[in-house]
């Protein structure tokens, strides 16, 4: 059964350039409160880019909170006044150096919602060109190329353990199913 909560005090305890957080606490009518530090976030773009090939393109790159390097979906920050999808073909760019011509939105999730307010954004990235990569200063990126069996394969035997790349995989595989019992 869906309660009324009430946000009713949201304190900053600390503050870094990725992320904040805050101290919140809600109410419902009947006086039932919840008391969480959160994790604030401005949000994620994640871009799936996709060939004619139908391969996905996949970074590699070391993941201080995993303690290890990560084959994953490349993805950003969304920055202060910027939407998903303006992040999106910014951080494509950035990460990969592919542009693409064709955006579609795949999904919107939460990245762990017990104490992070991160929304991440799935876009599909198609009718790709190839540029120069430009990422920041503390990411070293490696890029290849997957097939869609390959990342089945490396999803099931634990080589892939990162979340928006295993809900891209998962979402794209059962549309592409969903679409070809249509026809």
């Amino acid at each position: 059964e869906d309660r009324d909560m009430k946000l009713v005090s949201s304190e900053e305890i600390c503050r870094t350039p990725i992320f904040w957080v805050t101290l919140d606490k809600a109410i419902d009518p009947d006086g039932f409160e919840i008391k969480r530090a959160i994790v604030q976030h401005q949000g994620s773009a994640v871009m799936m880019a996709v060939d004619a090939k139908n391969r996905v393109l996949l970074v590699r790159q070391y993941r201080l909170p995993a303690r290890a390097f990560l084959w994953e979906l490349p993805a950003g920050r969304v920055d202060a006044g910027e939407t998903v999808l303006k992040a999106a073909k910014r951080e494509l760019i950035e990460e990969t150096g592919f542009k693409a011509s064709k955006w579609t939105k795949l999904f919107t999730f939460f990245a762990s919602p017990g104490y992070v307010a991160e929304r991440m954004t799935i876009y599909v990235a198609q009718e790709l060109k190839a540029g120069a990569a430009t990422p920041m200063e503390d990411e070293r990126i490696e890029t290849r190329w997957f097939t869609m069996a390959e990342i089945g394969r490396m999803i099931r035997s634990n080589e892939i353990v990162d979340a928006k790349t295993v809900i891209g995989w998962t979402v794209w595989r059962e549309r592409a199913r969903a679409a070809s019992q249509k026809s």
